[in-house]
């Protein structure tokens, strides 16, 4: 049981971590979606998925294992003990992490460029505005 505790632990722990290194404040979203967008992290994705779905598969045995070992599969004292919250669940909240850092850094981008279009649709605005004005003095 000890080896099945901290195997939970250990993998638990890990995702702390990373949820705090996504959420360190002085890195921006900009520069997640880089990292997120590159290469290397696009491999580790493409066969961190299935590595991802075994992870939560164990996990989900180990939990029902600790259940079963603790009063029977009912649970005799407590009936919901080891059983997890359905509304939190650590790697659901790192991938949604993950997607909202990456929303944001597109949103980032995409108000920057509506913010560029505006200035130089503001720019002209003015120039057509002096050209008009050049036009009526020179009338």
């Amino acid at each position: 049981m000890s080896l099945q505790w901290t195997a939970v632990a250990t993998f638990l722990y890990a995702e702390v971590f990373l949820v705090l290194l996504l959420c360190v404040p002085f890195v921006s979203p900009a520069r997640w979606q880089k990292i997120f967008r590159s290469r290397l992290v696009g491999l580790a994705v493409s066969y961190g998925n299935s590595f991802f779905i075994v992870l939560i598969v164990i996990l989900v045995l180990l939990l029902l294992g600790v259940r079963m070992d603790s009063g029977g599969f009912w649970g005799v004292l407590n009936p919901n003990f080891g059983v997890p919250d359905p509304h939190f669940c650590p790697p659901s909240l790192l991938r949604r992490l993950v997607t909202l850092i990456s929303a944001q850094a597109a949103l980032g981008a995409s108000s920057q460029a509506f913010r560029k279009q505006a200035e130089g649709a503001s720019q002209a605005a003015r120039q057509y505005l002096e050209d008009n004005d050049a036009l009526r003095k020179v009338q």
